[in-house]
């Protein structure tokens, strides 16, 4: 590898959480190379290469990867090919000689996860153990950030979550704890850790807390399973992708996202943002 090749490689640099990662890497003074489908819509960041390469394509994620040591995957958009494009460019990355990935799975991710796309992220897991790569594994819980986008147009937010509990964190802490062990890699491989916010609310508490901050009345309606499937079928989109949306809310019913963790404030130093905090502060 070249001496001026950067050894950390970071996806998804043209989203929130990737983008977030490599400006934390860029202030920290870690050398890295971003990649992205579209190399235009990655942020600036002097002396910072860039490729273009996309989860479907070996052949040209091979060669991003080139030289590469750590590589920061952040998981693909929901679809239906997402394990199979995940399982493509880990194949890459060992073709590249990457040597440690870690990547953003979720919480609870299990073969029979009640929440449908965390059994996506275990097919991940399991595939990048099976290529004998050092890992790290990020299973965040469900983010603040999308909380207010569940609430419908009129201030209703509705889902069959019952009396569980959500201890969901905010995005730009989960950057913090990726940016830290990007930052000395090898003092976390083979490590799972579970990335959530400081406490466990119920919908009823979450939707109180929106009041609060926003000022506009939200309430919460508990549905059925077949009122979300009924509901949430107007949008037009997939069943896979109805049933999935719906299992957000079951698998809070059956407490699979109620774990608070410490592992934020671990890796960090500092404390997860509690979702007050975070939307005082948007």
């Amino acid at each position: 590898m070249a001496e001026d090749q950067p050894e950390v490689a970071v996806t998804g640099a043209t989203g929130a959480l990737g983008g977030t990662v490599a400006r934390l890497l860029a202030e920290a003074g870690i050398p890295q190379r971003l990649l992205a489908r579209h190399t235009a819509k990655l942020p600036y960041l002097p002396g910072t290469p860039v490729y273009a390469a996309s989860y479907s394509d070996r052949e040209h994620a091979a060669r991003a990867l080139n030289g590469v040591r750590t590589l920061f995957m952040v998981s693909a958009h929901e679809s239906l090919y997402r394990r199979r494009d995940h399982r493509t460019f880990v194949d890459a990355a060992v073709e590249a000689g990457v040597r440690h990935i870690v990547y953003t799975s979720f919480m609870g991710a299990a073969p029979d996860a009640v929440f449908t796309l965390a059994r996506d992220h275990w097919d991940t897991e399991e595939y990048i153990k099976s290529k004998d790569l050092d890992y790290t594994f990020l299973r965040d819980c469900l983010y603040q950030d999308v909380l207010p986008s569940f609430v419908g147009r009129d201030g209703v937010l509705r889902g069959p979550a019952g009396t569980g509990r959500l201890a969901a964190v905010a995005r730009a802490d989960v950057a913090r704890a990726a940016a830290r062990i990007l930052t000395e890699p090898d003092g976390h491989l083979g490590k799972v850790y579970t990335l959530t916010g400081p406490q466990a609310l119920t919908f009823e508490e979450i939707s109180a807390i929106l009041t609060r901050v926003t000022g506009s009345q939200v309430t919460y309606y508990d549905e059925t399973v077949n009122e979300a499937l009924e509901s949430r079928s107007l949008s037009g989109v997939a069943q896979w992708q109805i049933e999935a949306w719906v299992s957000t809310y079951t698998a809070v019913a059956a407490g699979r996202m109620a774990e608070v963790s410490p592992d934020v404030e671990r890796l960090t130093g500092a404390p997860p943002q509690g979702l007050e905090d975070y939307l005082m502060q948007r």
